[in-house]
């Protein structure tokens, strides 16, 4: 029963920023999001005996999140099903028209990015800090501050280009 309780807690600490990364990843497709984010819950859950404490349980979860959604892009063609049955119903996110334009295209922008800048972004726009960003990417934090600078940038160009 704890094992339930303490998955319980991980999943209602961690689903929403899960299904928010999951979701700029899929470029703002919530469906898409969904199917991924449950099934990294699955793993998680799967895994959980094997989780050794030696980073924080976020970030474990933030790499078999970024595997996953990778795995997805990959194998996009190919359909898994999920047993969805023991999982929590959704909250579903709304926006206004014009803030769902600006995000739809954001996202349209955040596809550009090259996968290790698109995975800094996204977890940078979730208010991941950025000691945990690094450690789940494997640079330093003096190097992220660089690349968060320029992917900030090119994310600007980009909007700016698609808005004339």
């Amino acid at each position: 029963m704890a094992e339930k309780e303490q998955f319980n807690d991980i999943y209602n600490k961690h689903y929403n920023k899960v299904f928010r990364l999951c979701k700029g990843y899929f470029c703002g497709d919530i469906s898409l999001a969904s199917d991924a984010a449950q099934e990294i819950f699955i793993k998680v859950w799967e895994k959980l005996d094997t989780f050794r404490n030696e980073s924080s349980i976020s970030t474990w979860i933030y790499r078999i999140t970024v595997n996953t959604c990778l795995l997805y892009l990959r194998k996009s063609s190919s359909k898994k099903e999920i047993r969805t049955d023991s999982l929590p119903q959704l909250v579903t996110e709304t926006y206004s028209n014009e803030k769902d334009e600006q995000l739809q295209q954001m996202y349209q922008c955040i596809q550009k990015l090259e996968e290790t800048n698109k995975m800094i972004i996204l977890m940078t726009l979730d208010g991941i800090e950025y000691p945990e960003i690094s450690e789940v990417i494997g640079i330093t934090e003096e190097t992220l501050r660089v690349r968060i600078h320029r992917i900030k940038k090119s994310l600007t160009q980009c909007v700016q280009n698609e808005n004339i």
